[in-house]
């Protein structure tokens, strides 16, 4: 059973529907990135057949297994996608010493139009140099349903983040997210290791929910068009520098679709966006003699 401490909280929660990921800088002990990355110098990261309980995965001695069974990392992994999901697949990403080119921008397998949603641990065991290159996403993309490798032609994104961070770094992204590896200009072998998890049960209120109650009642002063840069509300209405020109509210009606289904709040909205598309009126007008 993962502490409550260790759980998510609804403004992270919100962050990941609207944006598809969530970062935790330095999360792993710097012990833990050492063995990882010893275990991928020698080859001796097992993975497991698709579909195996996330538990029956990694068992000791296993340095990836350790990262995972952090308390903190268990708390990530149940309040997006519950207790002991499924393993699906796992990959050791290297990106060779001054490369001639990038990685195509990409979503990971085909077109996937589920409300409910996988998630892929991006771990980054090493420092990762702006020379490096690093991962690349796309905030906000993961709505943008693709197959594989329909954006290939498009090199950079207004609003892209690449990942350039200190080992130990965790991301964790929802499964429709665009991204790539980016082309590695140093002289040193960059590497990520991504696992990929299956949820097995409905995703509904898996996080500390002790705040959901008072972001609920916010709603109420920010409908009508009052900001506040730290709530909910904001978190799901705020855009992205690519959306199409005017306010990309596809995409916000998008976060409010998911995130009525994790909270199971049909009443949510923003900005009274995807109630007005659900406005149709039953009642029939009485005759007036």
């Amino acid at each position: 059973m993962v502490g409550k401490e260790f759980l998510l909280n609804s403004k992270q929660m919100a962050f990941f529907v609207a944006k598809g990921y969530l970062r935790f800088d330095e999360l792993i002990p710097e012990e833990i990135n050492k063995a990882v990355m010893r275990d991928i110098d020698a080859g001796t990261v097992r993975s497991q057949p698709a579909g195996t309980p996330l538990s029956q995965c990694y068992p000791a001695p296993s340095a990836v297994g350790e990262m995972i069974r952090l308390p903190q990392v268990q708390g990530i992994i149940h309040s997006l996608v519950g207790p002991d999901p499924l393993f699906d697949h796992q990959a050791v990403h290297v990106r060779q010493p001054n490369e001639g080119a990038a990685q195509h921008l990409h979503g990971d397998s085909t077109i996937d139009v589920r409300m409910h949603f996988d998630v892929q641990l991006m771990y980054f065991p090493h420092d990762v140099t702006p020379e490096m290159g690093g991962t690349l996403i796309v905030p906000g993309s993961h709505f943008r349903r693709i197959n594989e490798m329909d954006i290939a032609r498009y090199q950079n994104i207004v609003g892209q983040i690449q990942m350039v961070c200190k080992a130990g770094t965790l991301m964790v992204v929802h499964h429709g997210i665009w991204h790539c590896g980016r082309q590695n200009k140093s002289d040193q072998m960059r590497y990520m290791f991504k696992v990929r998890l299956n949820p097995t049960v409905r995703q509904r209120l898996l996080w500390n929910t002790d705040d959901l109650t008072d972001e609920t009642k916010k709603q109420q002063t920010i409908f009508g068009g009052a900001k506040k840069s730290d709530d909910v509300q904001s978190i799901l209405g705020q855009q992205e520098p690519w959306f199409e020109w005017g306010d990309g509210r596809l995409e916000i009606i998008n976060r409010i679709k998911l995130w009525r289904f994790i909270t199971g709040d049909d009443n949510f909205d923003v900005h009274y966006w995807l109630s007005r598309l659900e406005n149709m009126p039953e009642n029939l007008l009485e005759a007036v003699e």
